[in-house]
């Protein structure tokens, strides 16, 4: 073993310890692993960022986009309101609709934002059937991860493995490769959680008003917000006339939070987001939460040249169409955790107020800003509905527990839905039919969606995870430098040297066991960095099939069924289905054998060696 070798396996090491303790995150440490192998003579300057110029890194972003305009044309939500209709009453229908329905839309958009969009949907169901959201969270969780298997471009995992074969010389998978491997999965785990969710039981109490999806009056209510509201013009002589927001500091100053600005624009009056550098006009109307201790409002209004007008209706609901609310709980493995509201930064960092908060189903109505948040806090966030919705895809440090009735009719783009399936179409068929390569398809369905205003630049530029970007974009020279400095080859030899008598099933089902083990520890695209390359190279050893052992690490990469830390789709559920680690542990460690079983099955046949 030479010394290149030993320090690339110790930086691997080092890699992975930080993967498990989330310090510092993962795509700082992929940085930094970029960073050290060329500064060590491993491998080059072009070598390290290489991945850079990968095209399916091109092609992991544009999917993040073509998933962000079915959200905006709301064509995710209506897939849920038609689930509603269809599940009736039933429970065993609405299960094996919803996922169906999830493994379906997650075959063509990222997972992780798929159950996102549903957990308040299967909310609001389950209230309605009077079911327990435990029996229905964990189904929804295991759809999103099974959707992964079902087409090349349905996971990133995926598209790494297929690059990795291409690289070595093989066509690689299609677009429909995975599709016959996923049903049978898919079909597997309706029949198991049919069985399984018997296993998960029901809440202890009434939790029923936590799993009701409420309306902007429900969330009024909750959080003691009524009396709270004020509608401010600013008078023509007021001297926050010119001045930012940032400048006025009626937070500080006045206890009072902008949550929206009414602005007449060529005649036509505009909901606009408040931030810390927008100037405000004479004339603007300042929708406005006064949560500080404030006797003397005429005072106030005095003092900043306001005049109060009336506000119709319930807290802001006349106004519903453009500004909106939502429940946002923070994960345990937030960064945020112990840090104040003030701290958050909510208006410069995403363009929301915070306006309540509630900590053991109480709402804190004193000191909100100076609260340190903890595990199972709940925050009552208000602004624009596209911000709401862009607020679903920060999973890591947010989950949004429950979104209003009202989103429904608040689809951004709405009217463009039939675009969005359009351009879908066709990214398809141009995958399947080979016309143009797998990135350009993607490329040309995202150009279509903006021609089609299913979504604009700045939509799509949010919409986009750049951490798995830099963490895949990080990973990618470690399969080179294990490759120059012989570690894939001792890896290879140690694999088949000890299994090499058994066959090629017992070395494929321990390629299975050994990416999902690997996969408790790191995220699923890491570890399919990682494993490929020692599949492929362990397939061209026995004189096999590459793609056949590629596929084995690609359906285990997705297989992260056992713990609720195994995958972001897994940690979204374990709040709203309130499961304790041992559930993930009790359900899923059965079904990935059955997984495994399966597969090792299955991709001899379909996939022969």
């Amino acid at each position: 073993m030479s010394l290149q070798l030993i320090w690339v396996l110790a930086l691997l090491a080092t890699a992975v310890g930080l993967f498990v303790i989330n310090r510092p995150r993962m795509d700082v440490v992929a940085l930094l692993v970029m960073v050290a192998l060329p500064l060590s003579g491993v491998l080059n300057v072009q070598e390290s960022l290489a991945g850079f110029a990968d095209p399916n890194v091109i092609l992991i972003a544009a999917l993040f986009v073509i998933g962000e305009g079915l959200v905006r044309t709301g064509v995710a939500y209506r897939i849920g309101e038609w689930l509603t209709r269809r599940a009736g009453s039933s429970e065993t229908r609405l299960l094996v609709l919803l996922m169906l329905a999830v493994a379906g839309l997650g075959s063509v958009m990222s997972s992780t934002g798929v159950v996102a969009i549903f957990i308040p949907v299967v909310l609001s169901i389950a209230a309605r059937l009077h079911v327990s959201p435990r029996r229905l969270m964990m189904p929804l969780s295991f759809a999103g991860l099974i959707s992964g298997m079902l087409t090349l471009v349905a996971t990133a995992p995926n598209v790494v493995v297929h690059s990795e074969l291409v690289r070595e010389g093989s066509k690689g998978f299609g677009f429909f490769s995975f599709t016959p491997f996923g049903l049978v999965v898919l079909v597997l785990g309706v029949g198991y959680m049919l069985v399984a969710r018997r296993w998960l039981g029901d809440d202890d109490g009434d939790d029923s008003q936590s799993v009701k999806r409420r309306t902007l009056g429900d969330l009024i209510r909750d959080y003691q917000l009524a009396g709270r509201e004020r509608r401010l013009r600013i008078r023509p002589d007021s001297q926050l006339v010119g001045m930012s927001l940032a400048d006025v500091e009626l937070r500080a100053r006045a206890g009072t939070n902008v949550v929206a600005i009414e602005r007449m624009v060529h005649f036509r009056l505009k909901i606009l987001t408040p931030s810390a550098n927008i100037v405000l006009h004479a004339g603007d109307v300042l929708l406005v939460d006064i949560y500080g201790e404030r006797s003397d409002l005429l005072g106030m209004y005095h003092e900043f040249g306001l005049e109060p007008l009336s506000l119709q209706g319930d807290y802001f609901t006349e106004r519903a169409h453009e500004v909106g609310m939502a429940e946002v709980t923070l994960p345990p493995e937030s960064a945020l955790l112990g840090k104040s509201v003030r701290d958050l930064e909510f208006r410069s960092q995403f363009g929301l107020n915070v306006v309540g908060l509630r900590r053991n189903r109480e709402a804190l109505v004193e000191g909100l800003l100076e609260a340190k948040l903890k595990v199972g806090d709940t925050l009552l966030v208000i602004g624009d509905w596209k911000e709401i919705r862009q607020l679903q895809a920060r999973s890591r440090d947010f989950l949004v527990l429950s979104l209003p009735a009202e989103v429904d009719e608040a689809a951004p783009a709405a009217s463009q839905a039939p675009h969005a399936l359009f351009s879908l179409a066709v990214m398809v068929i141009l995958m399947v039919s080979g016309l143009v390569p797998n990135v350009m398809a993607a490329l040309i369905a995202c150009l279509l969606m903006g021609a089609f205003r299913c979504i604009d630049m700045d939509s799509a530029y949010r919409s986009i995870h750049w951490q798995s970007l830099l963490l895949i974009v990080g990973m990618l020279p470690f399969a080179l430098a294990l490759q120059k400095t012989g570690g894939i080859t001792l890896a290879v030899n140690g694999l088949v040297g000890v299994l090499g008598g058994a066959g090629p099933y017992a070395i494929l089902a321990s390629l299975f066991v050994l990416t999902a083990v690997i996969g408790l520890f790191i995220s699923n695209t890491a570890t399919a960095v990682l494993m490929a390359p020692v599949a492929i190279a362990t397939a061209k050893a026995l004189g096999a099939s590459p793609e056949a052992f590629a596929m084995i690490v690609a359906l285990a990469a997705s297989a992260a069924f056992m713990t609720p830390i195994s995958s972001p789709v897994n940690t979204l559920v374990l709040g709203p289905g309130r499961y304790r680690f041992a559930d993930f542990v009790k359900v899923g460690v059965p079904f990935t054998i059955l997984v495994m079983i399966v597969s090792v099955v299955l991709v001899p046949w379909l996939l022969p060696l």
